[in-house]
This record gives C-alpha cells, sequence and structure tokens, in this order.
C-alpha cells in the first residue's frame, strides 16, 4: 500500500482532529500551498467559521513581498488572532492538517500567540 505524499499528511490529520474534538475548543486550522497560506477558526461543532484570513485577502497582502513566504505566515497570524479575539474567543486547538511545525507553519502560530490567541 503505497500511499501519496498528501494521503500521508491527511492520515496524519485525522488524528490530531480526533484528538482536537476531544477538547470541546474552537479549531484554528492552517493550510499552505507554495503560493499562498490559509486559516480560518472554527467552533467546537465545527458548523461555524467564527474568523478566516489568508493571504488572498488584500487587507492582509498589503505590504508584503510576497505571499509564500515566512513574513506573509506572519501577517496572516496576526490577521485571525485579530478578528478571533473580536469574535469573542481568546483560546482554540491548533490544527496544522499533518503539516509539519516549522518554517511557515510555525511563523503563523507564534504570530497568533503573540497577537493574543491562547493553545
Amino acid at each position: 500500500m503505497n500511499l501519496s505524499k498528501k494521503d500521508r499528511r491527511l492520515r496524519r490529520a485525522v488524528k490530531t482532529r480526533a484528538h482536537i474534538r476531544t477538547l470541546g475548543k474552537a479549531r484554528l486550522t492552517v493550510h499552505r500551498t507554495p503560493r499562498h497560506i490559509y486559516a480560518q477558526v472554527t467552533d467546537a461543532a465545527g458548523a461555524k467559521v467564527i474568523a478566516s484570513a489568508s493571504t488572498l485577502q488584500e487587507t492582509v497582502r498589503t505590504g508584503l513581498k510576497g505571499t509564500g513566504n515566512i513574513e506573509a505566515a506572519k501577517a496572516v497570524g496576526r490577521a485571525i488572532a485579530e478578528r478571533t479575539r473580536a469574535a469573542g474567543v481568546t483560546q482554540v486547538a491548533f490544527d496544522r492538517a499533518g503539516f509539519q511545525y516549522h518554517g511557515r507553519v510555525k511563523a503563523l502560530a507564534d504570530a497568533a500567540r503573540e497577537a493574543g490567541l491562547e493553545f
């Protein structure tokens, strides 16, 4: 059984999401592509999106040299934290969607923590 790189990542993500469901907290999900990075916060049930931010949004992209780098990930982290706190949520569970916790994913998480989210 040969799994592709994407299948292996999604398999890791399923395990993490099962654990997050038991916590009963809002979930901060991160997705990255070579060109962009996306983040969204959903409620504990997963039925409603509380806040979202990505490098596709003009407000986040202003002042950035590119959208697929660590600086862009930090900008998305700050934006998602600001929007989540504005919605009244301060504690979330971090769902890295099977991506390794380094580089852009780590930069987004660190920026969100500095901006006031707790996870």
